[in-house]
């Protein structure tokens, strides 16, 4: 599955690896991109393995608030 994630307080490209880094080590992560300018991120991943919640609930812990966009 693909799904897109609204990221909010990346000001920089530090910001940006740190997402894409820690998700990357989740289970179920296929490829990760996110984008400084637009503010998102897309994630593939198996939902099996992982879900949109878990990857949202991440990033947020990560100190970048995430929303689900449907």
């Amino acid at each position: 599955m693909k799904q897109q994630f609204s990221i909010q307080g990346m000001s920089c490209n530090h910001c940006v690896a740190k997402v894409e880094e820690t998700l990357q080590t989740l289970p179920g992560i296929q490829k990760v991109k996110v984008n400084l300018k637009k503010a998102k991120g897309t994630v593939k991943f198996d939902e099996s393995q992982i879900h949109s919640e878990q990857i949202k609930e991440q990033i947020t812990a990560l100190g970048y608030p995430a929303e689900v966009i449907e």
